[in-house]
């Protein structure tokens, strides 16, 4: 089964998904990674900021990914939320 790298922006929370080059919030543009998931991971996510880093299973093929799980679903389709409801990025957010 492939198996994509995915984690999130540490500044911004954004859902990325690794392309092979760089980072993509965008599923589609993914490429599965091989026996070198691990060792990619421990290289890439210091260096770029990325937060809580995952290995995860998906069916179909380049560009039309799906991933086997409800939380990677949601994760790659976007926010489970009313963007109108969703916390913006103005300065008198409560954190």
């Amino acid at each position: 089964m492939p198996r994509l790298l995915t984690g999130n922006r540490l500044e911004t929370g954004d859902v990325l998904w690794w392309t092979g080059r760089d980072w993509s919030p965008l599923i589609r543009d993914a490429v599965a990674i091989g026996d070198e998931g691990d060792a990619l991971i421990a290289s890439l996510v210091a260096a770029e900021r990325i937060n809580d880093p995952a290995l995860i299973d998906v069916t179909g093929t380049p560009g039309n990914w799906l991933p086997t799980t409800t939380r990677e679903r949601v994760r790659a389709s976007g926010p489970s939320v009313r963007a109108d409801l969703a916390r913006g990025s103005l300065s008198t957010d409560v954190i």
